[in-house]
């Protein structure tokens, strides 16, 4: 699936994380000022207290056993610049937030340092030109208790996308079900109809699909049917005007010749009917070596001396292709490029390496077509009058048409730039196959 901002994967997911985000960062400010924020102040209030309650009458006054009193009743503990770093001052950080805020309740100088680990230590220097250090546990604080947030925007961030995802998906795998199904009807295949999965929307659009499936499969059975019921029935007066002309006098050979002229005309043209509507659907793939098939088709026509044909065959793979279909497509472009170009032609394949395609080429060198009639040689009983002057059914260049697409290839004509029409088509190359000369 290839991700672009007009999809409803892409437009969705950015509309879940939009919203995501906005949820985050409000989340995130509202924790911060009204759990994080009074968290703070509560613990410079607390050390502020503290402070002022040990210091109130100045250090001097602590005895001994005040000290551990105080120590076993509440964790505090005083040091010594020396002894401080070795109870952990070394490692501690210092809080210049803090530090500002305890200083200022106090209206004195205060340095604040924290130890993070299992349990918050506090190290307070309450007297600035003093080497004299205070330590305190503070509970409630500890690094525990501040990765549960992180740890639940994480959860959430994925629960979210993966929510998000898991929807998006239900949501387009029918879509591109009934995509890869629309293709194939338009390629002249009939799928199974489709399962009818997804929302309400997408079941109507599926159902509808799948009548409309439905009626194309039996229109196109019917005009088979038709078609083949008519081919049967001019066959059948043909033939009965071809024996009757057999017993015509000798002296009326003219009148016999016309109008087995006229039948074999009929006949060619019941016969592109029935070619146009059975198309290349009944065989099967196989793998075809390009090159060896055009040395096939034109082997005959090199021997006619009214004729001169040019190979330039190039380095391509072998292919999985309908063999007698594609042998039908360059019968059908070498007899037009004779018949409606020049008694000259070129043939030339070409592998193009960036698009993985191959390309085959037949080129006359007669007068060309007119660059807005050009598609008009595609359209089933249009181009008979007006291309070249072509006299027929009008349907050589559609069967060419829907043979080609039918294989996923192209089918193109235009003209050279130095004179004439070239008629050119081209097969997608799937599998890394081995190339030949």
């Amino acid at each position: 699936m290839r991700l672009s901002f007009k999809s409803t994967f892409a437009q969705t997911a950015i509309l879940i994380g939009g919203l995501l985000l906005v949820n985050q960062i409000v989340s995130y400010l509202s924790v911060t000022y009204y759990f994080i924020n009074p968290s703070y102040n509560q613990i410079n209030d607390l050390v502020a207290n503290q402070i002022k309650v040990l210091l109130v009458s100045g250090k001097s006054t602590l005895s001994d056993a005040e000290k551990k009193n105080l120590y076993d009743s509440a964790g505090i503990k005083f040091y010594d610049q020396k002894s401080a770093m070795h109870a952990g001052l070394s490692d501690a950080t210092f809080y210049e937030f803090m530090s500002n805020e305890v200083s200022k309740r106090l209206s004195r100088n205060i340095e604040v340092r924290v130890n993070p680990g299992r349990q918050y230590v506090i190290w307070i220097k309450p007297y600035k030109n003093e080497e004299f250090w205070i330590s305190f546990p503070v509970e409630g604080i500890n690094q525990t208790n501040i990765s549960p947030l992180g740890m639940y925007f994480t959860i959430i961030g994925l629960l979210s996308v993966i929510g998000g995802w898991i929807f998006v998906r239900r949501l387009i795998r029918p879509l591109f079900k009934l995509q890869r199904a629309a293709v194939e009807v338009g390629d002249g295949k009939f799928p199974e109809p489709l399962p009818l999965n997804g929302s309400s929307e997408l079941i109507a659009v599926t159902q509808a699909f799948n009548k409309m499936s439905a009626n194309i499969k039996q229109l196109e059975a019917d005009r088979n049917l038709m078609t083949a019921g008519i081919s049967h029935d001019l066959r059948t007066p043909l033939t009965r005007i071809r024996l009757s002309s057999e017993m015509l006098p000798d002296d009326h050979d003219w009148i016999k010749d016309g109008i087995e002229s006229d039948i074999e005309d009929l006949n060619a043209i019941i016969d592109q009917f029935i070619d146009y509507v059975k198309s290349d659907s009944g065989e099967k793939l196989s793998i075809v070596d390009i090159n060896a098939l055009i040395n096939e088709t034109t082997r005959s026509r090199k021997m006619d001396k009214e004729h001169n044909i040019t190979l330039d065959l190039g380095q391509v793979p072998v292919v999985k292709i309908r063999r007698v279909s594609i042998k039908r497509v360059l019968d059908n472009l070498i007899e037009n490029a004779f018949r409606y170009g020049s008694s000259k032609i070129l043939i030339k394949t070409r592998f193009i390496e960036k698009s993985k395609v191959l390309r085959v080429v037949v080129r006359d060198f007669g007068d060309g077509i007119e660059h807005d009639k050009l598609q008009e040689l595609f359209y089933p009983f249009r181009q008979g009058d007006k291309a070249r002057g072509s006299q027929g059914s009008g349907l050589g260049l559609a069967i060419i048409k829907r043979i080609v697409e039918s294989h996923g290839g192209k089918v193109e004509f235009s003209n050279h730039p130095q004179g004439g029409l070239q008629a050119g088509f081209s097969l997608p190359y799937f599998s890394s196959v081995k190339r030949v000369n």
